[in-house]
């Protein structure tokens, strides 16, 4: 990888993850055009997360410092025996909605992860996320005027926020703008949506570079590379930072227009192109896959429909012996002797 593959990329990385306009699709785009190895590159994305992510530390440095001694508050809460005590104070519900946000995200990433990923050979697929990011900017720019704060905010809405930015899994679909529309949806004021946002991308990232890095880092990094690795990264951290600060005034100002048009104009071409030149690129390898992931998954339905039986069974069973022992035995006697009187009678 050159200097300026390093440099496009980790442009492109730090303004696309926090802009609504996907990086996943983007580095997936730069890398297919570019003709770089998807061995080769893994490594270098992984640490572009890292790079994107210390952004979000300067913009929000305050907020984090704050939500880490919130963190020691209720550990000391927990250990002193007054509880959670969730609504304490803005902060430590903050960290709470944080916590709530990252468990469908983290479920979504370690369910279908797999399934997803195949989905980044595709350039129909890649098209078809970026539609997708296009309508819900769209949607999100026509919300009304809401006035939900932290305080407002129910487990509900932090659950959907983070079902949302589960959804930007699928490549083409920006995180930003999914994370972003859920939290209008849920009809948080603008402000704190893209604080909420921007901010539940922490443990996302991180998550994300825990689960790739093994892989990742597996073969090594040659000597040669670690330049273009380091010009990438602080790329990505600067764009990173120019993106947040942006973002922020925009969607204050109701100014995603832009951002629908572009993507859609991507989409096209993107599309366009595959069907022109790739009709079959890669589409059929994700219906492959999802194919055989039906077919486990039917695999497990009837396994676990077995063990239903077997434990239903069990448990009759288990309830006709204590009835058995429960019951007088006169009653279980003349029960007996009725049935032989009945079938005399029969006779």
């Amino acid at each position: 990888m050159t200097y300026l593959q390093a440099i496009i990329l980790g442009l492109a990385q730090g303004l696309s993850e926090f802009l609504p306009i996907s990086s996943s699709g983007h580095l997936a785009l730069l890398q297919y055009f570019f003709g770089v190895d998807a061995e080769q590159v893994l490594p270098f994305a992984v640490l572009l997360h890292l790079g994107t992510l210390i952004s979000v530390f300067i913009v929000y440095w305050n907020d984090i410092v704050e939500l880490v001694k919130e963190l020691g508050a209720v550990i000391k809460d927990i250990f002193t025996g007054r509880g959670l005590r969730v609504n304490a104070n803005p902060t430590r519900r903050l960290g709470f909605m944080i916590i709530v946000a990252t468990i469908p995200t983290a479920i979504i990433g370690l369910v279908f992860n797999d399934l997803f990923a195949s989905l980044y050979l595709s350039l129909i697929a890649i098209g078809t996320g970026l539609v997708i990011t296009g309508a819900i900017l769209l949607i999100a720019e026509k919300m009304g005027k809401n006035n939900k704060g932290v305080k407002e905010m129910k487990f509900r809405h932090a659950l959907f926020v983070g079902l949302m930015q589960g959804v930007a899994i699928c490549p083409g679909i920006s995180r930003s703008g999914s994370t972003l529309f859920g939290s209008l949806i849920s009809g948080l004021n603008r402000e704190f949506a893209v604080k909420f946002a921007f901010l539940i991308s922490i443990p996302s990232i991180l998550g994300s570079v825990i689960v790739e890095a093994p892989d990742a880092f597996k073969t090594g990094m040659s000597i040669a590379q670690i330049g273009p690795v380091i010009a990438g990264v602080v790329v990505a951290a600067l764009s990173g930072l120019f993106a947040i600060k942006a973002m922020i005034k925009l969607v204050s100002n109701k100014k995603l227009t832009g951002f629908t048009i572009y993507v859609w104009a991507l989409a096209i071409f993107v599309i366009g192109y595959a069907l022109m030149f790739y009709p079959q690129d890669g589409i059929t390898v994700w219906l492959d896959y999802i194919a055989i992931w039906l077919q486990e998954a039917e695999k497990m339905r009837k396994q676990r429909k077995k063990h239903l039986r077997r434990i239903i069974t069990g448990a009759l069973q288990v309830l006709k012996g204590g009835l058995q022992r429960a019951l007088p035995r006169r009653l279980l006697q003349s029960s007996s002797q009725g049935e032989i009187t009945g079938s005399a009678m029969k006779s």
